[in-house]
């Protein structure tokens, strides 16, 4: 039996179902040991996990912030993001999200091109053969869209193809101040959740198998408006005061 969910549309482009839960370290373990059996490990976490980092940016009203506390319905976040703290692949990433349904644009970036834009250089993105890179340029210019936070997790990632169904355990969520050297694996964070607590999302496309919905612990029944960057955002706030 599969559950349909309908899913909106904006400018054709697909939305994903996004469901985001907290949960302990110990239920974890349960949910994971259960997922296993019938989902796989995706091959690009390597030893199952990864390290993400995002440098996270805000307009000059931080309206990004204010829209996620006032529970606006339609909204955009930008951030540039990295894995492992290496400059191998750098994505720049548009996060828009209705509701429970989420869709991510993305465009690669160069270290030299990051560079340019930590330096406040937004000239290139205007002339580049990419949409999403031209409109964060408007985002920059006309919003003074700038870089707000970092946000560190380590992420384990499953995967079930029917659906397109993808299953997220992010652990040890940290908040980091602006720094250049985003690449520094030993840059300073502070933790923002409980320890023992993580955030488990549950991401799919077209439906979710009723075998793997029935996994979601009973605790966890309800979904929870979780956003890393709000929490870190708030977590450095009265840091970013200080500077």
């Amino acid at each position: 039996m599969f559950i349909k969910n309908k899913r909106p549309r904006c400018d054709e482009r697909p939305f994903r179902n996004e469901w985001k839960y907290y949960i302990t370290e110990a239920e974890m373990y349960a949910i994971r040991a259960r997922l296993l059996e019938i989902m796989e490990r995706d091959s690009h976490a390597g030893d199952g996990k990864y390290m993400i980092r995002s440098l996270y940016f805000d307009d000059y009203w931080d309206n990004s912030y204010h829209d996620k506390l006032d529970g606006v319905n339609y909204r955009n976040k930008y951030r540039i993001r990295v894995y492992n703290c290496s400059d191998k692949t750098i994505k720049l990433e548009r996060k828009t999200k209705i509701a429970n349904y989420i869709h991510k644009d993305s465009a690669t970036l160069q270290r030299e091109e990051y560079d340019r834009i930590l330096a406040g250089d937004y000239s290139f993105l205007l002339a580049s053969d990419k949409p999403l890179c031209r409109e964060f340029y408007y985002e920059c210019m006309v919003h003074l869209m700038r870089p707000r936070v970092i946000v560190d997790y380590e992420r384990e990632p499953l995967i079930f193809p029917y659906g397109d169904v993808r299953i997220t355990f992010d652990s040890h969520v940290r908040a980091a101040l602006l720094c250049e050297d985003i690449f520094d694996p030993k840059l300073p964070a502070l933790e923002v959740l409980d320890p023992g607590v993580l955030i488990m999302e549950v991401k799919f496309t077209e439906f979710l198998p009723q075998m793997i919905k029935e996994v979601i612990p009973p605790s966890a029944h309800h979904f929870m408006a979780i956003s890393k960057y709000t929490l870190c955002y708030e977590k450095t706030a009265y840091m970013a005061k200080q500077i």
